[in-house]
């Protein structure tokens, strides 16, 4: 199955705008992460996400990112990041839409696994990093209903009895919702995240 990366593609671009520089320090729903830690991995998945599809050309360089990544940290933000982001969200949307890049295998992340996979965890590291954003800085977060759906079904297959290991670093312990959350509040909660958590008052 192939999915649209361009909704939460731009949905991060639109809240890049009103980021401040003030922002840069303050915490976000992913532990340990300030906002700016949050937008250099950021950067890095979508530049990362477009390298993993199969229509993606590689060298040495790419190949050694995509077996061994970085673990993230604010002080590899683009300095330029007000450009940079956008253009590889762009960038990384519009290699996925491709529907050769659904095709065959890929390595992210140092796990290969079915292109189509990859797919959909570059979708839901789009709307989960997304929603951080948009929290940790104050502002809306608008997800269509199919990125949700997409969003919901991945987060359900991690948090699955037999998937312990693999959800390891990935993500928290699951996060209980109201019976009467909406799709994007459970994937939210079965993510580690509280789809309360709100930033702390300037």
């Amino acid at each position: 199955m192939r999915y649209n990366l361009t909704p939460p593609a731009h949905e991060i671009v639109r809240l890049l705008r009103s980021v401040r520089d003030a922002d840069l320090r303050s915490p976000s729903p992913c532990e340990e992460y300030t906002v700016a830690t949050l937008l250099a991995h950021i950067a890095g998945l979508a530049h990362a996400f477009r390298l993993a599809a199969p229509t993606t050309p590689r060298d040495a360089t790419s190949e050694a990112l995509l077996h061994n990544p970085p673990a993230p940290s604010a002080d590899d933000m683009p300095e330029n990041w007000r450009t940079v982001i956008p253009q590889r969200l762009r960038a990384l949307a519009d290699t996925w839409r491709n529907p050769e890049a659904w095709s065959g295998e890929t390595t992210i992340g140092g796990v290969t696994m079915p292109s189509e996979m990859a797919g959909l965890v570059a979708l839901d590291e789009l709307v989960l990093h997304g929603w951080d954003l948009a929290r940790a800085t104050g502002q809306e977060f608008r997800c269509d209903d199919e990125s949700a759906a997409a969003c919901l079904t991945f987060t359900r297959l991690s948090a699955a009895p037999d998937e312990e290991a693999a959800r390891e670093g990935l993500f928290g312990p699951v996060v209980a919702v109201p019976a009467n959350a909406n799709v994007l509040e459970q994937a939210l909660g079965l993510s580690g995240r509280d789809p309360a958590w709100s930033r702390r008052a300037d």
